[in-house]
């Protein structure tokens, strides 16, 4: 009997070596940056990108995830400019309804002025994977973001990394911030969501499952109507139809049915994981913070399904602009009067000028 159960506990302790050194390896420990080639439609996506795509392969929930990036060279365009020794990193995340070239004119102006620009996409968007099952939170994509830094040998002891989050991604740079304050120097949020918490002003909840009927059924029609109405306050540019054309190729696109599922989990995310109540603990070791607001914003997160009540009471950026700045420690606060959910879109040039001006400022 003694045999026996010395036996077991031998096997017991065998199976759990196996059992942790699994665990071990599904840990995101283990990560490579593949500069490619790859193909054109990568995850799904066809979209030509405006500099050359890069994966970081990793594992995460066990399972083998890409995250697409572009890693921009300080002074790009600028040959003349030779690199500095050690430049200064900025980190770009992209909003729900965008991906990393929306980011286009404001790495190259960022680039321009001595910054080594990363621009991911985070999984479950544009050409990073979209997996059939992960739980998304603002936390994972904060610590996939990281993963990503670190393969890139961006050691944030050395190297000032400022972050710039617009939309969603103006949420997931503040749960970075949070998370990882010694790696941020500076915080940039451009008209982020999450400057209130939708659900406690009377959102009701939907199932993960009505959303992805919404997103399963996006077209040109329906994602530019959107994009009019809240990003450019009712105006419209030709311009502009290259970021409609990009979403609908991934929604119509190979992978379309998983991104729309991911895009429902997103949703979901974005509704339940409120950062606002966090502001206060803002506090990235160069010390300070930037909000630009777009005044004429009305983006809420399920606006659209909430009684009229409700709706009245969401996504007044004239004034949660004000609110947010009050609360996060050395907060500057830019406005840009008429323009909407996308002012480095809509009024690039003003935009740039306002951000360059303050990162030069300190």
């Amino acid at each position: 009997m003694k045999l026996v159960s010395l036996v077991g506990l031998v096997y017991w302790a065998l199976s759990s070596s196996v059992v942790l050194a699994r665990q071990s390896s599904c840990s995101g420990s283990s990560s490579s940056i593949d500069d490619g080639p790859f193909p054109a439609d990568l995850n799904g996506s066809n979209f030509t990108y405006p500099w050359p795509v890069k994966v970081y392969r990793f594992t995460s929930q066990n399972q083998e995830l890409e995250m697409a990036f572009m890693d921009l060279p300080p002074r790009i365009g600028r040959p003349s400019c030779p690199p500095t020794a050690s430049p200064k990193t900025a980190v770009l995340l992209h909003g729900k309804n965008f991906c990393g070239p929306t980011w286009w004119e404001t790495a190259t102006n960022l680039s321009a002025v001595g910054y080594r620009v990363i621009v991911p996409d985070q999984v479950g968007f544009c050409k990073s994977s979209k997996p059939d099952r992960y739980q998304f939170s603002l936390q994972q994509l904060a610590l996939n973001t990281r993963g990503l830094l670190s393969a890139l040998s961006i050691d944030p002891a050395s190297t000032n990394v400022t972050v710039i989050g617009h939309s969603m991604g103006g949420m997931l740079a503040a749960r970075f911030t949070l998370m990882y304050p010694e790696t941020v120097s500076e915080l940039a949020m451009v008209d982020p969501i999450g400057l209130e918490d939708w659900k406690a002003l009377g959102v009701p909840y939907i199932a993960i499952d009505s959303s992805y009927v919404t997103e399963h059924a996006s077209n040109y029609s329906s994602i530019r109507g959107y994009e009019q109405s809240t990003y450019y306050v009712g105006s419209w540019s030709p311009t502009y139809d290259v970021w409609v054309n990009m979403l609908v190729n991934i929604y119509q696109g190979s992978k379309g049915v998983q991104y729309a599922w991911n895009q429902a989990l997103i949703v979901d995310m974005v509704l339940t994981q409120p950062v606002v109540y966090e502001f206060g603990l803002l506090k990235p070791h160069g010390g300070r913070t930037l909000l630009v607001v777009g005044d004429k914003d009305t983006t809420a997160i399920g606006k659209q399904w909430s009684p009229p009540a409700v709706q009245a009471k969401l996504g007044h950026y004239d004034v949660l602009g004000k609110q947010a700045a009050a609360v996060i420690p050395n907060c500057t606060l830019v406005e840009f009067p008429g323009l909407g959910h996308a002012p480095q879109i809509q009024d690039a040039k003003g935009f740039h000028a306002a951000l360059l001006g303050w990162l030069s400022s300190n």
